[in-house]
């Protein structure tokens, strides 16, 4: 089913503050925005749809350090850092997700948030019938995992687009490790739509 009424591109927070110089910047970060740059102009020429997730959250939030949680303040709404990366060359019609705007939540996945309408992701999906799902972003062992998981929970097809993830690795492994964890829960490794 990768036929382009059926599948979609997921291009999870590829964001200022997660790319070089950001407040959480993700090795390999430029790496992965040329990769997720090929793959987006891969969709569009099929016709496939564009989501484009985004951390959104509050200023104060218990995902924060000060506030108890375990990550310096990043992508704090309508600041520079929450920008789409400019080098990223997001379609005109991409459809955005915003997720992690709730002070009590994280919201990893791409899946806990909302489409501008209010539409949850999984919804938007079924709606136009996608059953396969191609996913790249940042960071792997975080974001782009708990995404491409739940994903798969909602009984997708899911394609991880080796070379167009990155990790923060906060445990030297952990990115590998979340790899395993997709290939083992049957999410498909590759490097081409």
């Amino acid at each position: 089913m990768t036929s382009r009424e059926h599948s979609a591109l997921l291009v999870v927070d590829v964001q200022n503050d997660f790319c070089t110089n950001g407040a959480l910047a993700v090795p390999g970060s430029e790496r992965v925005i040329e990769a997720i740059n090929r793959h987006i102009s891969h969709a569009v020429a099929r016709g496939w749809p564009v989501y484009a997730s985004r951390d959104w959250h509050p200023a104060q939030t218990t995902h924060f350090q000060q506030y108890g949680g375990q990550w310096p303040v990043h992508c704090v709404q309508d600041s520079p850092g929450a920008r789409f990366h400019p080098d990223l060359h997001l379609p005109d019609d991409v459809m955005v997700v915003t997720k992690g705007d709730r002070a009590d939540e994280p919201g990893y996945s791409a899946f806990e948030g909302r489409t501008p309408d209010g539409t949850a992701l999984v919804d938007d999906l079924g709606r136009r019938g996608i059953a396969h799902l191609y996913v790249g972003g940042l960071a792997t062992d975080y974001c782009v995992r708990a995404s491409a998981l739940d994903a798969l929970d909602a009984g997708l097809r899911v394609t991880l687009l080796e070379d167009a993830v990155a990790g923060v690795d906060l445990t030297p492994g952990d990115a590998a490790r979340a790899l395993d964890e997709l290939r083992g829960r049957g999410t498909e490794l590759a490097t081409t739509l």
